[in-house]
């Protein structure tokens, strides 16, 4: 709920944990949390700030006020970096987009990666939000070995 504070998230604060500036708090917040699934962990109205958690994923978003731009900002914002969020399932996240109208950057693909041994299966999908910011949601399927 808008203006409600909590407090850290449930299991606890990550080792790292961006910090984006956005143009549009309420409309990020509304992507964030309404498409994508998100709850607030807690936040500061007063500074138009919210702390995001999802399964252990977490983000923090900060209305841009030109404190922390190290340079000019435009959109695509982010440009260079890509967020990824590893979820049960994304068969929920598409649904809630379809039905918001919203557009995929990438339509949902399956992904074999190697990782030492073994490659790892997933299900992923990519997603730009309110600014820009690209966002790759992803299920894991399976693994197996290279041997």
């Amino acid at each position: 709920m808008a203006g409600e504070t909590k407090g850290p998230p449930k299991g606890g604060f990550a080792r790292m944990e961006p910090e984006v500036l956005v143009s549009d708090l309420e409309a990020s917040r509304a992507f964030w949390c309404g498409l994508i699934g998100f709850e607030v962990a807690y936040e500061r109205p007063e500074d138009r700030f919210v702390y995001l958690d999802l399964q252990g994923a977490q983000i923090m978003l900060c209305q841009r006020w030109g404190g922390w731009e190290t340079g000019p900002l435009e959109r695509p914002f982010g440009r260079g970096v890509m967020f990824q969020v590893y979820v049960d399932a994304i068969a929920p996240v598409l649904a809630r987009l379809a039905a918001a109208g919203w557009p995929l950057h990438t339509a949902t693909r399956e992904a074999w990666r190697d990782c030492g041994g073994e490659q790892i299966g997933q299900r992923e999908f990519f997603v730009q939000d309110p600014d820009g910011y690209l966002l790759m949601v992803a299920e894991t399927i399976d693994s197996r070995s290279l041997r």
